[in-house]
């Protein structure tokens, strides 16, 4: 009964812990006009993440955004979630064409874009372009 206890003990420890190391410092919500208008207004780096729930390449890019989103150079970027499946208006504003699509923009600007990578450092240069 102890050993069975510790063990969720150390399990909660770990899970509070994975918690702590993914907090963002990046500003992450889901996509609307408003605040896509309002951070091209700002001149903020930002993040245009279209993602589907069933994509595998998407589940791969996820921990690797959020690496990059819990970093202090980031603390002003902002993310902005697009779901592929039902924001199909955005998407085509985007100008995407298929999901795991990364569009990056330094305010107004569109700096970089990639589809369907899941390399870190490709992804950390890509996202890093909006520092500017």
């Amino acid at each position: 009964m102890m050993r069975r206890f510790a063990g969720l003990a150390a399990g909660l420890l770990f899970g509070l812990a994975a918690g702590v190391a993914v907090a963002r410092a990046a500003e992450v919500s889901p996509f609307t006009e408003a605040a896509f208008a309002a951070a091209q207004a700002a001149d903020r780096p930002i993040l245009v993440a279209i993602q589907a729930p069933w994509c595998p390449t998407c589940a791969a890019q996820r921990p690797i955004l959020q690496q990059i989103e819990a970093q202090g150079a980031y603390r002003n970027l902002r993310v902005l979630l697009v779901d592929f499946d039902t924001q199909k208006d955005v998407v085509h504003q985007m100008h995407a064409t298929m999901q795991s699509t990364l569009v990056v923009f330094h305010g107004s600007r569109e700096v970089a874009r990639s589809v369907g990578d899941t390399n870190p450092e490709s992804i950390a240069a890509t996202v890093g372009r909006s520092l500017g």
